[in-house]
């Protein structure tokens, strides 16, 4: 009966072992298999994931798994073959996603354009000119004539710009203008890079530009005083000039700036789609390489 007791217990013993060798063999088999394969098995696992992520848009999720590869498992080359065709359907869906998101911007942006028209006139020869301006109707190429003031404009590509145009019997030869409120507060041009002087019968004629950004913030300036407070201009050059800044005008200049910050808009949301375009381009053509 004891005999018998000790026969089983140390069968039973050796049926563990044999266990746990086998066990052991087990994790050699797998673990040889994971070095020949050099982690291919688990790095596809992150490819199925990238995969899964692209789908539901998640796209920087899906970079993030691809990435993972090459930190985790350098060696597997076919997971990273894969992972570089991958990530280039994630850039082309990603251009394509943001190129339909600048389409819909482009035309709100478009409609926002139209209403900041309204009131202002388009003046352009096709002859000579290839970009038009917008003017107010009261400051017109026409109704400058005969008048000192400050007029705004702003061309088809959103560019502002200020004009100091001055008209009298004599020469006053400016290239700044200084813009003074009635509480004192001014705003002063730099000299002025562009300037016309003219001469028809008698009567002299000047006009100096000044670019929305490098106009010293006059045109700031007045659009924060109209309606607000009076203000006078200065036209500094060898004879000094001042006006009164009508109300007319310093109204157009808001509705001008409004009208350049929308044209702007859309020249920049048009730059973003053709950029979207270059790139979704050079990733169909780096596609098709690779197939």
């Amino acid at each position: 009966m004891r005999k018998s007791s000790t026969f089983v217990h140390l069968k039973a013993r050796l049926m563990k072992k044999k266990t746990v060798w086998a066990g052991l063999l087990l994790l050699g088999v797998l673990f040889v298999m994971a070095c020949s394969d050099h982690g291919e098995t688990q790095a596809r696992q992150y490819i199925e994931r990238a995969q899964s992520a692209l789908q539901k848009g998640k796209f920087s999720e899906a970079k993030k798994q691809i990435d993972s590869i090459r930190l985790l498992y350098p060696k597997a080359f076919e997971a990273r073959k894969a992972g570089i065709g991958l990530m280039q359907q994630i850039d082309l869906a990603e251009q394509q996603r943001t190129l339909a998101y600048l389409d819909s911007v482009l035309v709100l942006q478009r409609q926002q354009v139209e209403k900041a028209k309204e009131g202002f006139v388009l003046e352009k020869d096709t002859a000579y000119q290839e970009i038009g301006y917008y003017y107010h109707p009261k400051q017109t190429v026409e109704r400058a004539a005969y008048r000192t003031f400050l007029r705004g404009q702003v061309d088809e590509l959103g560019h502002m710009s200020l004009t100091s145009v001055y008209w009298g019997e004599r020469f006053a030869h400016h290239k700044s203008v200084k813009v003074v409120a009635k509480d004192g507060t001014y705003a002063e041009t730099p000299v002025s890079n562009d300037v016309y002087e003219s001469e028809n019968i008698g009567w002299k004629t000047e006009k100096a530009d000044y670019p929305l950004g490098k106009d010293g913030g006059v045109i700031a300036f007045i659009m924060l005083n109209h309606g607000v407070q009076s203000m006078k201009a200065y036209y500094i050059g060898e004879r000094n000039y001042v006006i009164h800044v009508r109300p007319e005008d310093s109204e157009a200049l808001v509705g001008l700036y409004q009208l350049s910050q929308a044209l702007s808009a859309v020249e920049q949301t048009k730059k973003d789609r053709e950029e979207a375009l270059r790139k979704i381009a050079f990733v169909e053509r780096k596609m098709k390489e690779n197939k």
